[in-house]
C-alpha cells in the first residue's frame, strides 16, 4: 500500500507562502492544471478531480487527497465525487476481456482501498448519506472480482467506518439528552417556592476547590468535543445549498453541527462561571469563587486549553460580575490581569497568537501527552477561516478553482486535526463532570438581577433596571445544593 505522511508533517509552509527571491517564477500547465514552481495553483474541477484518481502507476499526495475531499464539496456534493471516483477508477478503464479487467482491478485494487480509507477516516459524516454508503458497498463487489485480499480489506473498512459512526451518533445522542437536561433544569428555577433561598452560600468550591482538577475537567470537555467535529464542518459553515438541488443532499443529511454545539459550550461555560460568582449571598464567598475560578483560568493557559480560558474571562468580565466592586477589591487581581492581557484581542489578538504559537511549538516536540494539549480560542479560530475564505475567490475568471486558497484552509484544518488527535492524559472527575455538563445556569437577566441583590445599585439606571427585573422575575431564584 502506499505509504503517506501523518498530518502534523503533511503541509510544508513553503508551499503557502511566495517565494523570497527576485527571480520570476516559472508558470507550467499541464492538461486543465496550473503549477507555479512546481506547485499547484489552479485547476478545472474534471483536471482536478482526475489527480485525485489513483492509477497502477500514480497514488496521489496524502496532502492533495485532504486538500480536494475538503474543498471539493464547495462545488460538488460527496456523493457526486464518489460517483465519478468510482467510474474513472474501475468503469472508465474496462476493455471487454474478463481476464485483462481482472488483473487491472487487481493491480489498482490496493490503492483504491487505500484512497477509500483517507476518505472513511478522515471524513467519515460524508457516509452518513445512504448513497455514499451504496457506492462503498458496490466498490467492494467490483474489488471482488479481481482480488479477494482487497475485498476484505474493504469490508474491514466498512466495519470500522460503521463502528465510528456509531460512536458519532450515540455522542450527538448524549449532546442532545444534556442540553435538555440543562434546559429543564434551568426553566423551573422561577416556579420554586418563596420559602426557598434566593440564592445559597454553598457552591462549587464544595465540589471541586483544585483549580487543577477543575482544569483538567474543562479539559476533557474540551478535548472530547473538539474530537468529534468534522473537518468538512468548516467548510460546511460557509456553503450554501445550491437552489435547484431538491433532493436530500449531503448537507440536510447532517444533525446538530458539532461545531455549534461546541461554540455552544463555550457560551455555557461563560454564564456558569458568572453564576457561580453572582450566586453566593456573602460577600466573603463570592471573592473565594472569583479567586479559584482565576486560579482555574492560569491553570487552563499552563496546560494550553485556551478556550476554556477565554471563557472563564468572558463570564469574569460580564457586567453582572465586573460590577461587584466591593467583591474584586477583596481580590487580588494581578493574575487575572496578566491572563486578561494574554487573550487582549488588540493587535489581532497578538498576545494570544504568540502565546499558541508557543502551545504549539511545545506540542511538536512534547514527551508526554500532557504537553501534546493544544486547544485553540475557538470562536477566533473560525473567524481566521471565515475572512480566509471571504479574502479569496474560490474560481478564478478562466473558471479554474482557486487551489491556492484552498491549500491554505487545508493547512489551518489539518493543524487543528493534530490538536484534536491528542488523548487527555488527565482522571476524570464525574461529578465535577456532570456539573460543568448540566449544571443549571442563570439567565442574563437573572444574572444582572443577583448581581444588584449582592451590591446594590449605584444609580437612577441601575435602580430603575433592578425594579423593572424584580417585575419580570415573579419568583425568587433559586438553586438546588451541590
Amino acid at each position: 500500500m502506499p505509504q503517506t505522511t501523518p498530518y502534523s508533517s503533511k503541509f510544508n509552509p513553503s508551499t503557502y507562502s511566495s517565494s523570497h527571491s527576485h527571480r520570476q517564477p516559472v508558470e507550467e500547465n499541464y492538461g486543465g492544471l496550473h503549477y507555479r514552481d512546481n506547485k499547484l495553483v489552479s485547476g478545472s474541477l474534471e483536471a482536478l478531480i482526475q489527480l485525485l484518481v489513483p492509477t497502477v502507476d500514480y497514488y496521489p499526495d496524502r496532502s492533495y487527497i485532504f486538500t480536494f475531499l475538503l474543498s471539493s464539496r464547495l462545488f460538488l456534493h460527496p456523493f457526486e465525487l464518489m460517483s465519478r471516483v468510482c467510474y474513472l477508477c474501475v468503469d472508465h478503464h474496462r476493455v471487454g476481456d474478463p481476464q485483462t479487467d481482472k488483473k487491472r482491478i487487481r493491480e489498482m485494487a490496493p490503492k483504491i482501498v487505500q484512497l477509500l480509507t483517507e476518505w472513511t477516516e478522515t471524513f467519515p459524516y460524508d457516509f452518513r448519506d445512504e448513497r455514499m454508503m451504496r457506492s462503498l458497498k458496490e466498490m467492494t463487489h467490483r474489488l471482488a472480482f479481481g482480488d479477494e485480499l482487497s475485498r476484505r480489506a474493504m469490508q474491514r473498512l466498512i466495519q470500522r467506518l460503521l463502528r465510528k459512526l456509531t460512536t458519532l451518533g450515540q455522542y450527538e445522542e448524549s449532546l442532545a439528552t444534556s442540553s435538555a437536561t440543562a434546559a429543564a433544569m434551568d426553566r423551573p428555577l422561577a416556579l420554586k417556592s418563596k420559602q426557598q433561598l434566593v440564592r445559597r452560600d454553598d457552591c462549587v468550591l464544595n465540589l471541586c476547590d483544585d483549580p487543577f482538577v477543575f482544569a483538567q475537567q474543562l479539559t476533557h470537555i474540551e478535548m472530547e468535543r473538539l474530537g468529534y467535529i468534522g473537518p468538512e464542518e468548516f467548510v460546511r459553515a460557509f456553503a450554501q445549498k445550491r437552489p435547484s438541488d431538491n433532493h436530500k443532499s449531503f448537507f440536510s443529511k447532517r444533525k446538530a453541527s458539532n461545531l455549534e454545539a461546541y461554540i455552544e459550550w463555550f457560551n455555557r461555560l461563560s454564564y456558569l462561571i458568572a453564576t457561580e460568582i453572582c450566586m453566593p449571598v456573602k460577600k466573603k464567598h463570592r471573592a473565594r469563587v472569583l479567586e479559584f475560578f482565576i486560579d482555574v483560568a492560569q491553570e487552563c493557559f499552563n496546560i494550553g486549553n485556551f478556550n476554556s480560558l477565554m471563557a472563564i474571562i468572558t463570564g469574569m468580565n460580564m457586567n453582572p460580575v465586573s460590577r461587584l466592586k466591593k467583591t474584586w477589591n477583596k481580590v487580588n487581581t494581578d493574575k487575572f490581569d496578566i491572563l486578561v492581557h494574554q487573550m487582549d484581542p488588540s493587535s489581532n489578538f497578538y498576545s494570544y497568537r504568540t502565546a499558541l504559537r508557543g502551545a504549539t511549538q511545545r506540542s511538536s516536540t512534547a514527551h508526554t501527552s500532557q504537553e501534546m494539549i493544544v486547544i485553540p480560542f475557538f470562536s477566533l479560530f473560525i473567524k481566521d477561516i471565515y475572512f480566509l475564505n471571504e479574502g479569496c475567490v474560490n474560481r478564478l475568471p478562466n473558471g479554474h478553482i482557486n487551489f491556492e486558497k484552498f491549500w491554505e484552509l487545508a493547512k489551518q484544518v489539518s493543524e487543528f486535526l493534530s490538536w484534536r488527535q491528542v488523548v487527555c492524559p488527565f482522571e476524570r472527575d464525574r461529578k465535577t463532570l456532570q456539573y460543568l455538563i448540566s449544571a443549571p445556569v442563570f439567565s442574563e437577566d437573572e444574572l444582572q438581577l443577583a448581581s444588584y441583590e449582592s451590591e446594590g445599585p449605584e444609580n437612577n439606571l441601575e435602580r430603575d433596571t433592578r425594579r423593572s427585573l424584580r417585575r419580570s422575575i415573579s419568583s425568587p431564584i433559586c438553586f438546588p445544593l451541590l
